[in-house]
């Protein structure tokens, strides 16, 4: 895809959005929440009202014609997840609810049985609160030891810090690609590179890369990686988790019960194979297809086109607020092409409250997010106990840029008359 088409992504596929075609508060949706979940098309849609209306039977126990084409559409999705992340082996990715299972799976099947007293997890201040909380209770249980990356001065990841924590008894380093609340893309490649020198496995939480720009497992070379479903054009309750193959077969499981069992005797059982040693009960049969179709669309699309249209959004939205005097940008700001830093800006605005701010907002029609975003240490560390988020995907517009920002200057000059008064 050139350029040119890249720049028109917006235009051609919006009419695939149904839920962005409405009105709120008597204005048009400016859709900008996208970094908490991404809006569905209709091929989504209708994958799972097909599977509901023709092929609704339970997954791999039945013969029948049902549950034929419901298994093949179910693991026909893996496929094409494996091929989406470049992964060496379809048995290299599991279903699982959403990213935070995903991590809490490695966490309480890998780190459980192979983290001892002492050992060091290194992981960064800007962590969502799912790629904390798990190594928490890891480190509780096992006496292994947390340490983390601190921001740099352009509030990024301290690259330099990072190699000074890295030594033997660092066992393992969880970071996110994109972070969500500073919109930085972080060094991933020599992250792995420099953990790996060091003996430590590398878990990368994907879930705001994965949805905007290519990505192979492979070249990465990192050992597990997550991302939820939802915000990459799929429904809620179905992400995945990407693990090399030896590590997966080495881990014991992480749930019982059917589905994820050889043999079952009174006293004791034997294991499936992979992946589905860790894909206990009825999956999410419905939600899988559909993310299958997901990946199919973006696909169509190109990952590289969606990439690139997105970095002219993130130059856009970073200049326009850029010039608001009343503004905090969090973050690094981006390249001057617009790569380097997600599509979404994270800010305040001097003597208004987040909350305000994002309920003023909506009354024009536009929907951003504010709170801390499940980043709670990042905001102590930022000084600010909530921040607004704006966060765009490929179906947004540098016109819906304009609606916001003038949404903001009307609701700054509100308030600012207010306290002049």
């Amino acid at each position: 895809m050139t350029v040119a088409q890249a720049r028109t992504l917006a235009t051609r596929t919006r009419a695939d959005f149904p839920i962005l075609h409405q009105q709120v508060n008597g204005k048009p949706l400016v859709y900008f929440d996208n970094a908490a979940t991404s809006q569905k098309p209709t091929a989504v849609l209708e994958a799972l009202r097909h599977y509901y209306e023709h092929d609704n039977a339970n997954v791999h126990r039945g013969i029948h014609a049902l549950s034929a084409r419901a298994t093949d559409a179910y693991e026909g999705a893996r496929d094409k997840l494996a091929t989406f992340v470049n992964a060496a082996s379809r048995n290299e990715i599991v279903y699982t609810r959403n990213a935070s299972e995903a991590i809490n799976l490695v966490a309480y099947t890998w780190g459980m049985a192979t983290l001892q007293a002492g050992d060091e997890i290194i992981l960064s201040v800007m962590e969502h609160h799912s790629n904390l909380v798990p190594w928490q209770f890891v480190a509780q249980r096992t006496g292994a030891v947390l340490k983390f990356v601190e921001l740099g001065p352009d509030q990024g990841f301290d690259l330099e810090q990072y190699r000074s924590l890295l030594n033997d008894k660092t066992k393992l380093v969880a970071v996110n690609h994109v972070s969500n609340t500073l919109g930085c893309v972080n060094p991933v490649a020599e992250i792995i590179e420099l953990a790996h020198h060091h003996g430590a496995k590398v878990l990368l939480d994907a879930c705001q890369s994965v949805p905007h720009m290519p990505i192979d497992v492979q070249a990465l070379n990192c050992d597990w990686l997550v991302a939820s479903g939802h915000k990459m054009c799929a429904p809620t309750g179905i992400g995945f988790l990407y693990g090399k193959q030896a590590l997966l077969e080495a881990a014991p499981p992480f749930l019982g019960g059917g589905e994820m069992i050889a043999d079952v005797f009174l006293d004791h059982s034997t294991y499936a194979e992979l992946p589905h040693k860790f894909e206990a009960g009825t999956p999410a049969i419905a939600e899988a297809i559909a993310l299958g179709a997901a990946v199919d669309y973006l696909s169509d699309l190109g990952m590289d086109a969606i990439a690139s249209y997105e970095h002219e959004l993130t130059a856009y939205l970073y200049q326009s607020l850029s010039q608001l005097p009343q503004v905090k940008l969090y973050g690094p700001p981006p390249a001057a092409d617009g790569s380097g830093r997600a599509a979404l800006a994270t800010f305040t605005v001097e003597n208004l409250h987040a909350q305000d701010l994002s309920t003023f907002i909506d009354q024009s029609g536009v929907a951003i997010r504010s709170g801390h975003h499940c980043t709670q240490p990042l905001h102590r560390i930022l000084g600010v106990s909530s921040t607004a988020r704006a966060s765009l995907y490929f179906y947004n517009t540098q016109a819906e840029i304009d609606t916001f920002v003038a949404a903001l200057k009307d609701t700054i000059e509100f308030f600012g008359n207010i306290f002049d008064e």
